[in-house]
């Protein structure tokens, strides 16, 4: 089954926490803090793998979790590092954040990948926090949590040209006239249900990947029919190559056909309208009269858009047309897929270590964010010097500073997660 679309979610590993320890010896009955660090958490890492042709595989699982960093040990010993884990995508996977729909990895080539999610650090043990009035340090400090988000995987296929047009108009014989590819081909609508690739080479030494994108019909740009699931195939192409049934057999106008398919690309995409374009006109072998073809051929040139008269069938003008599309790629610059506008900024993939979230529920001032957590769980507030520490790092972080200038007068309740206080200056 082609799958090109799938939404998973990643988690990468939680730092372990460092450790609380004291050197315990036969000789040394009051030795000095000897807690190890926490490892940090395993990164989730997009990889690509040439032999993946599409995302069929998280169609069935859509939580992806790295290893979390060991916790730290006495003796000083630091926790392990938490194992990352390896996402493989098909080339030209497409990795975007749900919640703001900017792209985080455009993975294409056979060495590509990026790390999607990072593991949080590792926590320090307590033998970190020693110092010349502290000598022995009864706290440790907390791991910090890996990055998490929701991501939406998109395969757009890695092709040079595109083979657009309605269902039926010939777009898989000619793919198969000029390729080793195989489509499937018989005289009904709908015969390709996904995207078939093909490698052509009519000039030796210049060769380039054919793409056939199932049949569009109007409406696509609305997502009618399998639309967007198509239309999205195109995107990476440099060129397009518009089959247009031109015998009328099926009672259609080929010029309307032509049109409409390109209405649809407008409406789908204005850099897909502009991207350069050659007319295949199909079936000339089926005309009747040759002014049908030459009334098509002029009308659509005169757009700035090449014509050729060609037969899947027969093969008859098909070398030529090839010709053409093979010296017209050496013409045509890569169009860029996205803007720099879209591009997720990797500032906004870090965790915001020093961030303070401040809220009031029912005349309760509540305070958290990743900082306070992470104050709050290495803090063992049975210790005095512990519990000093953490007034201190609140005094430093402003905390107090800025309850005051929500209007927090002294009995008023404070509340850090589970710990509940009054507050007084």
């Amino acid at each position: 089954m082609f799958v090109d679309q799938a939404e998973i979610f990643i988690k990468a590993g939680k730092g372990g926490n460092g450790a609380v320890s004291f050197r315990r010896e036969k000789y040394v009955p009051d030795g000095g803090p000897d807690g190890g660090n926490g490892g940090r958490g395993g990164n989730v890492v997009a990889k690509v793998d040439m032999g993946m042709r599409t995302l069929m595989d998280f169609r069935y699982r859509s939580l992806y979790k790295a290893a979390s960093g060991d916790d730290g040990q006495k003796k000083q010993m630091s926790g392990k590092k938490g194992e990352d884990l390896v996402i493989l995508l098909p080339p030209g996977t497409l990795i975007r954040d749900k919640a703001t729909g900017k792209i985080i990895a455009d993975l294409k080539g056979p060495e590509d990948e990026f790390v999607i999610a990072k593991g949080g650090s590792g926590g320090r043990g307590n033998a970190e926090f020693k110092t010349s009035t502290r000598r022995a340090p009864s706290f440790s400090q907390q791991g910090f949590y890996g990055q998490e988000r929701q991501v939406v995987l998109e395969l757009k296929m890695l092709a040079d040209v595109g083979l657009v047009g309605f269902p039926n108009v010939g777009k898989s014989t000619l793919l198969s006239k000029v390729t080793k590819a195989k489509p499937k081909i018989a005289d009904y609508h709908f015969t390709t249900l996904f995207p078939n690739l093909g490698v052509v080479e009519v000039i030796k030494g210049k060769s380039f990947v054919l793409a056939d994108i199932p049949g569009l019909i109007e409406g696509a740009h609305k997502g009618i029919g399998l639309g967007h699931d198509f239309l999205r195939h195109i995107e990476r192409t440099k060129l397009i190559l518009h089959v247009v049934d031109v015998s009328g057999i099926e009672g259609r106008s080929p010029i309307e056909d032509f049109k409409s398919i390109n209405d649809e690309l407008r409406a789908y995409s204005e850099k897909l309208y502009h991207r350069p374009q050659i007319v295949a006109a199909n079936k000339i072998d089926l005309l009747e009269h040759e002014e049908a073809f030459v009334a098509f051929k002029n009308e659509v040139e005169a757009s700035g858009v090449k014509c050729f008269g060609v037969s899947g069938a027969t093969g008859e003008g098909v070398e030529q047309l090839m010709k053409a599309v093979t010296t017209t790629l050496e013409e045509v610059e890569a169009i860029p897929l996205y803007d720099e506008s879209e591009i997720y900024d990797p500032e906004d993939m870090a965790i915001k270590v020093n961030e303070v979230k401040y809220s009031i529920e029912d005349g309760v001032y509540c305070v958290e964010g990743t900082a306070i957590e992470r104050l709050y769980f290495s803090t063992n507030f049975s210790d005095l010097e512990s519990l000093r520490r953490f007034q201190n790092i609140l005094l430093k972080k402003g905390v107090f500073e800025h309850l005051v200038t929500m209007g927090i007068e002294d009995g008023d309740t404070v509340r850090i997660y589970d710990l509940e206080f009054e507050y007084y200056e």
